[in-house]
């Protein structure tokens, strides 16, 4: 089997759930995560920006670990690795920052090897890591993804984003682990919560899938995750009742937050004000916050291509610019 000497790949950041599609539904954004992967004597990382503070630079690192994965299954020897990472998706936010961790290092590590591995394999991978396959399906695919796991196997329909859905997110300044959040979810609900999310789950994406933005209103409510979890998000009972009367198309929870999202029409006019009315509504509440206007990703994890004179955080500086 042949194999590249050096790889880079980029990979979105996402949303999920999407209101009331619970682990089934999620979206690319634009926001991104670079790793670079090269076989190597030995095993080093570099790590670069505020978002890798922290994470492991040994053979614990996450990055590695699921790049030994992609290895054993494709029946290959890579032992030790160079791996050079930066993102711009912050940790513990709701912006699947595990997710797009777990994607770039299986399809880095899959490029690395002469990519023997099928996505549908290494989408059943992350899936398997994540334990949803809404966030990774996004990563990898990029678009809207509806999803089903069945713990071994994960079947999926991509969606293009309407042409004119683009996203406003305000990402409070603490983190949630989604541990936390899911601890806080009841272990049953009502049949008419199921019934209420079911329709509304099944409407959204029926309404993204025909570009019928007029209906996010009605579709992205939810029962099941958001009232439970509101109590661990100051302001955002508020923003889910007030932020659809301000501009926004529908707004939910994304992921398990504390980022909100709320859905705009691109170009609306009525965008800076709701900024205002988002980001007061946070900060009345004693939390900083910032804010993003983030397009849906259509692209998906992909691998760049690079000149070796072209350093890693030259090429990033080349994408972001």
């Amino acid at each position: 089997m042949s194999c590249s000497e050096s790889v880079r790949v980029r990979v979105p950041a996402s949303t999920a759930n999407l209101g009331p599609g619970f682990d089934t539904l999620a979206m690319a954004l634009s926001l991104y995560a670079w790793i670079e992967m090269k076989q190597d004597d030995r095993t080093y990382f570099h790590l670069y920006g505020d978002e890798m503070k922290g994470v492991p630079a040994d053979k614990s690192n996450l990055t590695y670990k699921v790049a030994q994965m992609v290895f054993d299954e494709a029946g290959v020897s890579v032992p030790e690795l160079a791996i050079s990472m930066y993102s711009d998706v912050p940790l513990s936010r709701g912006l699947g920052s595990s997710a797009s961790a777990i994607v770039g290092s299986l399809y880095a590590a899959n490029a690395l090897i002469g990519s023997p591995l099928p996505d549908s394999k290494l989408f059943d991978m992350a899936a398997c890591l994540e334990n949803h396959p809404d966030n990774v399906g996004a990563s990898l695919f990029g678009g809207i993804i509806a999803a089903a796991w069945d713990g071994k196997h994960a079947d999926y329909v991509r969606i293009d984003p309407p042409a004119d859905l683009a996203t406003l997110v305000v990402i409070p300044d603490f983190h949630l682990a989604t541990s936390q959040a899911r601890e806080a979810l009841p272990k049953q609900i009502p049949l008419s919560d199921a019934v209420y999310n079911i329709s509304r789950a099944s409407l959204m994406t029926a309404a993204l899938a025909s570009g019928r933005l007029d209906m996010i209103g009605a579709a992205m409510r939810d029962r099941i995750h958001q009232p439970y979890r509101a109590a661990l998000v100051p302001g955002m009972s508020e923003i889910l009742v007030e932020a659809p009367n301000k501009g926004a198309l529908g707004v939910a929870l994304s992921g398990a937050g504390p980022t909100l999202i709320a859905f705009i029409q691109r170009g609306d006019e009525r965008i800076e004000t709701l900024k205002t009315y988002l980001m007061g509504t946070i900060r009345k509440e004693g939390i900083s916050a910032s804010s993003l206007l983030l397009q849906p990703d259509t692209e998906g994890v992909k691998v760049l291509d690079f000149t070796e004179s072209t350093s890693f955080l030259d090429m990033i500086r080349g994408e972001v610019t």
